[in-house]
């Protein structure tokens, strides 16, 4: 499958020639830390009395290391993905080959780094890839590129190790924020979008008009205060020799840059927390923890994906305090911000206003300081284009661009393809996209999706060579296709049974009620789930949420009482198809 994905990106998408610059790769190592310590120079040393580590009472919680054995390395080092950084002594996957035999000196280090609270020096060098940001960007220009970083295999497992440990602390004493959904397990863009899709669509089903603001960091993981960090880790229980460990770990970093076959000099890493690391995305989620609490003050909800954080507010057509309420918010974000070192980027902070009814328009200004923020018809919040009638019209038609492209260009080399390495490419390539966060589609009309359809159809006919006015249901059926009204269900429903068996994440729970009767009743062991009530139904025909189950209550028994989710995916699919047949 490897070869197969290298030998399409080499045909149809040939690495384009290296720009004519006058660049190195001193510069660049030289840009991306100018660019940090401009950032940080704009804020003020923290307050030495709040960075005073806490000291543990009797009723405080308090995390430790605990070493590993043999058993538990292997099974570490042999999930990973091989993954190889040009600092790596011997590739990764040779590593995993030969692990029986380096096994019990890998052990030796990570229960030592642990237990002495050291990170290895030699594990903190990263080497970083310039990477173009846009084909469409002048080559010639520092600004046009982002940094990718690599990190040695072995440092990311020992990261890795102290990952689920501490992560399973937190999780256990609920001291992480329930509305980040960034790098959690059964989280995702998806879970995290649909929170906020049902909490708008709840407001309009109220005849409420609301508001959606997303934030903008500016280079966000890079500018992390070490000492902030420490003090916030001291306050949930990370002390002793753990808190020595992430000392140790975040400080003396360094890292140096490759460009044109020359490596930089080596620049040191005095804030942020490491870029491709799996460590990172945890520290900043638990470095911004304390900004939930700010946020709701204002009566605003919230929800963060890693550094993406999306604001909204439902209210009253006629209120006229909504502008000022937006106002003090951000204002008191910006000022949260500058304490914990983070840079707002008001110039690309988004905001959308959702109107109770079509005709009726909000165009609301917000002046923060010397920034402007105005209202905009559509903006994209992690992949999705949202507009504001919550159509996402918007969306359906640049996913069909995008997937027409991917199928266009497949066609090109489908008479050398056979039928499964076009099946491969088709499902990677245009069903991804078609899938994804397809849940906030669901109650659309047949005419919105009908060109997601359309785009499917000829997918199924590309990856048979047939011709365009052919029949697409026994297509459908050799590739175990749903269709795309059927996938939506599918989905909806899978995340239903998700949330039934607490298997989703905490947020999606409030948006379903089990069904329990007033007496006993044989339905009760049926595991039906409430239909709410829907004000305002006739004026939201169009937007039907996922929180109005009644597919799942329509469902055979068994599939409802499914005891796991692949048992529960294989007899949806199923039951799904046969009712598909049935269709004229």
């Amino acid at each position: 499958m490897h070869n197969l994905f290298k030998t399409f990106n080499s045909l149809l998408c040939p690495p384009p020639p290296p720009p004519t610059t006058t660049l190195t790769a001193n510069d660049f190592a030289q840009f991306f830390t100018d660019k940090t310590r401009t950032i940080s120079k704009q804020f003020l040393a923290p307050h030495t009395h709040d960075l005073q580590p806490t000291t543990p009472t009797s009723n405080t919680l308090t995390f430790s290391f605990c070493p590993l054995t043999e058993t538990e390395v292997s099974k570490l080092l042999l999930s990973s993905h091989p993954t190889t950084c040009p600092l790596d002594p011997i590739p990764s996957h040779i590593l995993q080959a030969i692990s029986p035999t380096v096994l019990p000196a890998l052990t030796h280090i990570i229960n030592t780094s642990l237990l002495t609270g050291t990170f290895p020096t030699s594990f903190k060098q990263a080497r970083v890839t310039p990477l173009l940001k846009k084909p469409t960007l002048n080559t010639s220009l520092l600004d046009s590129y982002r940094p990718v970083s690599l990190l040695p295999f072995i440092a990311k497992t020992l990261e890795r190790v102290v990952f689920n440990q501490v992560s399973l602390f937190f999780s256990q004493n609920n001291l992480l924020d329930p509305n980040q959904s960034g790098f959690k397990r059964g989280h995702s863009t998806e879970t995290a979008l649909l929170s906020v899709t049902e909490a708008l669509r709840t407001a309009k089903a109220d005849s409420k008009s609301s508001v959606l603001i997303l934030l903008d960091l500016s280079a966000a993981f890079d500018t992390v205060n070490h000492q902030i960090l420490l003090s916030t880790l001291s306050s949930m229980g990370i002390t002793g020799t753990p808190l020595h460990w992430f000392e140790s770990y975040l400080t003396g970093r360094s890292f140096t840059v490759t460009w044109g076959g020359e490596v930089s000099k080596t620049h040191q890493l005095i804030t942020g927390v490491p870029q491709g690391s799996v460590l990172g995305p945890l520290l900043f989620s638990i470095y911004t923890t304390s900004l939930g609490p700010i946020i709701e003050s204002h009566g605003f909800s919230y929800h963060c994906y890693a550094d993406d954080t999306q604001l909204h507010l439902s209210f009253q057509p006629d209120d006229p305090t909504v502008p000022a309420r937006i106002s003090g918010c951000l204002a008191d974000i910006s000022t949260w911000m500058k304490e914990h070192h983070l840079q707002l980027n008001l110039a690309k902070t988004e905001l959308l206003v959702f109107p109770c009814t079509p005709n009726l328009q909000h165009g609301f200004t917000i002046q923060l300081g010397s920034s402007t923020i105005t209202s905009s018809n559509s903006i994209r919040n992690l992949g999705v284009i949202f507009d504001d009638q919550l159509s996402f019209k918007d969306h359906i038609a640049k996913t069909t661009r995008s997937c027409r492209f991917a199928l266009h260009n497949i066609r090109k080399i489908r008479p050398f393809l056979t039928v499964q390495a076009t099946q491969l490419l088709v499902q990677a390539l245009v069903i991804s996209r078609l899938d994804y966060c397809n849940a906030l589609l669901t109650g659309l009309p047949s005419c919105t999706i009908k060109p997601l359809q359309m785009i499917q159809n000829a997918a199924a006919r590309l990856v048979f060579n047939e011709p365009k006015r052919a029949h697409v249901t026994p297509l459908f059926i050799s590739l175990h296709w749903l269709p795309i009204a059927a996938r939506i269900k599918f989905k909806t429903l899978m995340l239903a049974y998700r949330t039934t068996t607490a298997t989703a994440p905490a947020y999606l729970h409030s948006l379903l009620q089990i069904y329990t009767p007033s007496r006993s009743l044989r339905s009760a062991s049926e595991r039906r789930l409430v239909v709410p009530s829907q004000r305002g139904a006739k004026s939201l025909s169009r937007t039907f949420s996922f929180t109005v189950p009644g597919w799942w209550n329509d469902l055979p028994t068994p599939i409802r009482n499914a005891d796991s989710l692949t048992s529960f995916k294989r007899q949806l699919k199923t039951h799904l198809f046969q009712l598909y047949l049935l269709l004229p």
